[in-house]
């Protein structure tokens, strides 16, 4: 009989079928096995991605500000010194050919280690120095570094000769060039990491940086440089690494994971957009997660167009953790495909420094430190912040009297100078102190350890009220008669002690008992109730501003002045023309903490 195509198919199926059910019946096992040594058949393969962020020029484990060793209160320990042991002991127990090394940004800014070299002996004059961070950087041998928004802080050219003098890429695909809107960095780098087995791995790197650059330093970029959301970026170039090739996709990102911003609609994109990226882009496998300081050994995203997980880690700031990302690859279709991810940070105090990195860079620490020792002036009296938080001190009047005075004189002979000068300030530093007798450049430059800047705004007496109740919901509420404890009566709803301003030149009370929004009572000027309809100028930094901590008005009130010297040379400055800080000029109590008109302190 003549072969019948539809039928011999059909029986192929019917049989088939039959040995599925005897296989069900007692065949499952043996097949089982044969998939299971199949399966230990194929070819394997395991690296590690080692990943720093925020290490804010952090060498030593040193605090510049003290002059003495870091410490604080879990004993952590800071510095690319004790990164780089970490990652000395991770390549010997790895195979250094089965490790990368990456950064997610904030390098050349936070000490005054990156400070001297900035601007004190700047990298940027013809000759000048390596910058210490490239040398330790360049010595451990990191593959690439994300951009992040700390290294707009001293402007476009000291940023290009940091990347020049850096033997990795510094990567940022949603960087742009202003005019152009080509990227301004290497969006990607592709690495290959060398197997037994013949093929090597692709592994992509994506860096992408914070989009709140464009805002927080708007005088370095604007006109520049414009800064889309990491989202739409991730989109554009994920799609593109795996074309390319790439087996395994990170992404590093200069972006916190909590999917929130701090400057409110002043931010034209999400600030803190990691996991919104993982949720979002396919394709991705594991994402170096940094901004936000926060410490996050691992964290999971299922992508919901591919429903794969995504590996999130965020390393603590300054060198503290190291994070390891551990990928598990199987050979299959003719390419390396990625089995399982998994993430840890390793602890930077539980080891030594590397004396490779301390003794490369021993000279310019020992210049650093006996620039922040020089004595510039002398104090009336000792000043601390300790109880800044909850009380008017001297130290925080002392901040804002230099601003105010500052302001006051730049606008001499302008159509403002006959307005009110009033002036923010905030606690940065609890352990900030100035002595009395001689005063060094650490201990002033300590009360501000920010790169800000100084502006003056005006703005209404009604804004000024808005702005104090804004800044007034970082107390708890208490009642009246109710025990208060002082280390439990600050940072409501997480708030930084950064977030919270004192104003001077107004008198008011914060009134703890109630609620947020109605708590600044007998608000005076000049011994008089504030008028609502009355202009000041406020003396303020650029964070502010900008629409940092997003308090209300202030961004959108007019500038009236500005300058780029940051806040922290300008009271150097001060003391320095000064000679000596009168505490008595400016300490006064205009602000206090009551239960309904009854002081707390």
């Amino acid at each position: 009989m003549p072969l019948n195509r539809r039928k011999f198919l059909g029986r192929t199926a019917a049989t088939g079928a039959g040995v599925a059910l005897a296989g069900a019946a007692g065949v499952g096992p043996a097949e089982a096995q044969d998939a299971g040594l199949r399966d230990r058949r194929k070819k394997r393969y395991a690296f590690t991605v080692m990943g720093t962020t925020d290490l804010h020029g952090n060498v030593f484990n040193w605090d510049y500000f003290t002059d003495a060793e870091f410490d604080d209160k879990a004993h952590n320990d800071v510095g690319l010194a004790k990164i780089s042991t970490l990652v000395e002991q991770v390549r010997q127990e790895k195979g250094r050919r089965n490790t990368l090394l990456i950064d997610a940004g904030d390098t050349i800014q936070g000490t005054q280690l990156s400070y001297y070299y900035a601007k004190v002996d700047p990298i940027t004059r013809v000759g000048g120095p390596v910058h210490p961070m490239a040398q330790a950087m360049n010595a451990i041998g990191y593959d690439a570094a994300a951009l992040g928004n700390h290294e707009f802080n001293y402007g476009i050219p000291v940023l290009r000769k940091f990347e020049k003098q850096c033997d990795f890429p510094l990567l940022g695909a949603n960087a742009l060039d202003a005019k152009t809107l080509r990227p301004a960095f290497a969006p990607y780098v592709m690495k290959r990491v060398c197997t037994p087995h013949g093929r090597d791995v692709k592994v992509a790197v994506l860096g992408l940086t914070n989009p709140g650059i464009a805002i927080w330093d708007k005088a370095n970029v604007q006109g520049k440089m414009t800064f889309p959301g990491l989202e739409e970026q991730a989109a554009k170039w994920v799609p593109r690494l795996r074309s390319m090739g790439a087996d395994v996709v990170i992404v590093s990102a200069h972006s916190g994971s909590s999917g929130t911003s701090s400057y409110g609609d002043q931010l034209p994109h999400i600030e803190n957009a990691a996991a919104l990226v993982a949720e979002q882009v396919p394709g991705i496998d594991a994402i170096l997660v940094g901004h936000a300081h926060t410490e996050i050994p691992e964290y999971r995203v299922t992508n919901k167009k591919s429903g794969k997980q995504v590996v999130l880690s965020e390393p603590l700031k300054w060198g503290q953790r190291l994070t390891l990302f551990d990928f598990e690859l199987v050979w299959g279709k003719g390419c390396w495909q990625v089995e399982s991810v998994s993430a840890k940070v390793l602890n930077s105090n539980t080891v030594a420094e590397d004396r490779k990195i301390t003794g490369l860079l021993r000279d310019e620490h020992e210049k650093v430190v006996a620039y922040v020792n020089q004595v510039i002036g002398t104090s009336s009296a000792a000043m601390g912040a300790a109880e800044a938080p909850v009380k008017d001190t001297p130290i925080i009047d002392f901040i804002n009297h230099v601003q105010a005075e500052t302001v006051r004189s730049a606008l001499a002979g302008t159509a403002y100078a006959s307005l009110p000068v009033l002036s923010q300030a905030s606690c940065f530093s609890r352990t900030a102190a100035v002595p009395a007798g001689k005063v060094t450049i650490r201990e002033v430059a300590g009360l501000y350890p920010f790169e800000n800047t100084l502006e003056a705004r005006v703005l209404t007496g009604a804004q000024l009220r808005a702005y104090l109740e804004f800044s007034a919901r970082y107390y708890v509420r208490i009642a009246a008669g109710a025990p208060v404890d002082p280390a439990k009566l600050t940072n409501a709803e997480s708030i930084p002690d950064y977030n919270y301003d004192a104003v001077s030149g107004l008198s008011y009370e914060i009134d703890i008992a109630k609620a947020p929004g109605s708590r600044i009572v007998n608000l005076s000027f000049e011994g008089k109730p504030l008028d609502d309809a009355a202009q000041f100028v406020l003396a303020v930094n650029n964070y502010r501003a900008s629409g940092g901590g997003n308090f209300p008005h202030v961004a959108a009130a007019k500038q009236v002045w500005a300058n780029s010297e940051e806040i922290r040379n300008t009271i150097i400055g001060w003391v320095k023309a000064q000679g000596a800080i009168d505490v008595a000029r400016f300490a006064s109590v205009d602000w206090k903490l009551t239960r309904d008109g009854v002081p707390v302190f």
